[in-house]
């Protein structure tokens, strides 16, 4: 059985393996303040192309946007995103859970609009009735989106005009950032970060066991932050095991080569499903791909390799999704090209 049922489903990076190994019998400092993960803060700045960036490292994806979110907003105000939004649908209710809602707007192929935002936010400071409404203050993106889609460099500076109009943060999730870099042909993690008010660097699918590490752009981390990670229970005690495995991510160009490689993989995977006149959901230039396949089909691939059902199309075809990684190999490929 292969598995391109998802990003992370398999251990580490062999390289970010090595790096905890010969760093095992080490004494260090904990939560955080040893010298690997102090290492890794520095690569990952220099990485985003600027000093005032302020990193932390988190345990997983939906730790680091609930306590993101949550430390970046007051008790009374609102987060917005998309209906497809990973906040919205793939996290059981955090962000609501801690007492901020999630304003859900239409989605275009997986983005968010500049244009419905600012007609969102134009109806919003319009209503005499406004004081009674959770107030919007940020704007929450995927990088890629959750349909593997991509945000151009215009539409992410649009979206933040808007965002700086109106006095909102703009987060951008980036659980998958690695992959979405490799196939932007426009945005880099420099121009991001002069972009956005926080993002994050995804570990968990891009080389790592687990971990996040979130990057406040401009000098902004709320105060105490640190504090506020521990209230959420994203604070590891032996705080090195993500500081190491960034360390080695961000050491030698790492993360943005294994990141790359998923995107090739990506790229002869879907090349191949077309040759064999397999039909495309959406059009993702990521490595999460979206092919229309007939049940009967499903049921057969389904004995042999293992791949997200991901909806519905129509009585008799489901969405499937292929997800390729850093771990994709090319056994991998031409197992699958046997079987599809």
């Amino acid at each position: 059985m292969i598995s391109f049922e998802c990003d992370y489903n398999n251990g580490a990076h062999p390289l970010v393996l090595k790096h905890l190994v010969e760093t095992n019998d080490e004494k260090t400092l904990t939560y955080g303040f040893d010298k690997y993960s102090e290492s890794a803060r520095l690569k990952i700045k220099q990485a985003c192309g600027t000093e005032q960036a302020q990193v932390f490292f988190l345990t997983g994806g939906t730790q680091t946007n609930a306590t993101g979110i949550d430390g970046m907003l007051l008790s009374y105000q609102a987060v917005i995103t998309i209906d497809t939004g990973h906040i919205a649908i793939h996290e059981a209710g955090a962000i609501e859970a801690s007492g901020h809602k999630v304003i859900a707007l239409q989605p275009h192929d997986g983005k968010l609009a500049a244009a419905d935002l600012a007609d969102y936010m134009n109806w919003f400071v319009n209503d005499e009735s406004r004081d009674h409404i959770a107030q919007p203050g940020m704007v929450y993106i995927s990088f890629p989106t959750e349909l593997g889609t991509l945000y151009t460099a215009q539409e992410i500076s649009d979206i933040y005009d808007v965002c700086r109009q109106y006095e909102l943060h703009l987060f951008i999730d980036g659980a998958r950032l690695g992959y979405g870099l490799a196939a932007s042909p426009d945005v880099t993690l420099p121009w991001l970060c002069q972009h956005c008010d926080a993002l994050y660097i995804g570990g968990t699918k891009v080389g790592a066991l687990c971990g996040e590490a979130v990057v406040f752009t401009h000098a902004n981390a709320p105060r105490h932050f640190f504090s506020i990670i521990k209230q959420h229970g994203a604070l590891l005690a032996k705080g090195r095991l993500t500081g190491v495995q960034f360390d080695a991510l961000f050491t030698d160009n790492l993360y943005f080569n294994i990141s790359q490689h998923a995107i090739d993989m990506a790229r002869r995977m879907k090349q191949m499903m077309a040759s064999k006149g397999y039909r495309f959901y959406i059009d993702s230039p990521t490595n999460q791909q979206f092919f229309v396949i007939s049940n009967d089909k499903v049921h057969q691939l389904e004995q042999h390799v293992q791949f997200t059902h991901w909806g519905p199309f129509d009585a008799d075809h489901t969405i499937c999704r292929f997800v390729t990684s850093w771990a994709t190999t090319e056994a991998d490929l031409q197992a699958l090209e046997q079987i599809v």
